[in-house]
């Protein structure tokens, strides 16, 4: 993409950030609403704008119907995808909170931060994971706690699983969180399946500065993007937080595997372009950690 391309691009997301964000945080701040439609739009503008092919499978919440998503983590721009689908906020780190330009975004998105380095943040952050459950709100954790290199699954934590079904308890009277795994793989670019040499180049993780990162995303071509719905597990007062975390990171494997397989059908979301059946991760599993 030749760099007037990118300054183009670029003006037309800060176009359109000016003219959502006002009456976003009017919803927000003054309105009292909540979940609003204006990130999703902002994130389709995105993946339209560099040409990244979102589609779906399996059987999400149901509209209004709160749930703690469990998903695998491989590169900021998992964000913009899910983000896309449907009204829903994220638990990210707290360093986020200091970066320009993506602290505003996060801002909108009603991001929750947690500063591991700070005791008794567990207890802050799942108050507030409580308390947008007891919303019937949908809140995305990434399990992992990091991002991976694409080629595996790393363990998924438990700690603020456990913590967000005590945090429902005491905000809403009830012990019950819908866990719901959500899968995010990065099949094919430029049309083309991806092999495992190239998903390390698509994934942002370890220390990663994330301007080269940028520049390689803009200059690599189009990127499909695969996101899958696991089946739910209810997570009730009796049930074994670490269990069900074990369940939903099968979920996930099971589904990142299904995608290597070319198993299922994806539906594509609005106005983005269905991924080409038979999908392939370049020929090796998702590894077992």
């Amino acid at each position: 993409m030749s760099r007037f391309g990118v300054i183009a691009r670029v003006a037309a997301l800060a176009l359109a950030f000016l003219v959502l964000a006002p009456p976003h945080w009017i919803a927000l701040r003054l309105l009292g609403r909540r979940p609003t439609l204006a990130p999703i739009l902002f994130h389709r503008f995105f993946l339209w704008l560099f040409s990244v092919r979102v589609t779906q499978s399996g059987t999400p919440p149901e509209a209004g119907e709160a749930a703690l998503v469990l998903a695998n983590h491989v590169s900021w721009l998992d964000i913009v995808a899910i983000g896309s689908l449907r009204p829903l906020s994220f638990v990210a780190k707290s360093e986020i909170a200091g970066w320009p330009v993506i602290s505003a975004l996060a801002a909108l998105q009603r991001t929750i931060y947690i500063d591991r380095q700070r005791r008794g943040a567990t207890a802050t952050v799942s108050a507030a994971m409580g308390h947008r459950l007891a919303e019937g709100e949908l809140v995305v954790l990434f399990a992992e706690g990091t991002t991976g290199d694409g080629n595996r699954l790393l363990p998924f934590r438990s700690a603020l699983v456990g913590a967000a079904r005590a945090a429902l308890q005491a905000e809403a009277g009830r012990g019950r969180v819908r866990l719901q795994p959500l899968a995010i793989a990065y099949p094919r670019r430029n049309g083309l399946p991806v092999v495992r040499a190239e998903r390390s180049e698509i994934a942002w993780y370890g220390d990663m500065e994330l301007a080269p990162h940028l520049a390689a995303f803009v200059n690599g071509g189009p990127i499909d993007i695969h996101v899958v719905w696991g089946k739910p597990i209810v997570f009730e007062a009796s049930t074994d937080r670490k269990a069900a975390t074990a369940a939903a990171e099968v979920e996930v494997r099971a589904a990142l595997q299904g995608i290597l397989t070319g198993r299922g059908e994806a539906q594509p979301t609005a106005g983005a372009r269905p991924a080409a059946p038979g999908l392939d991760l370049g020929g090796s599993e998702i590894a077992t950690v």
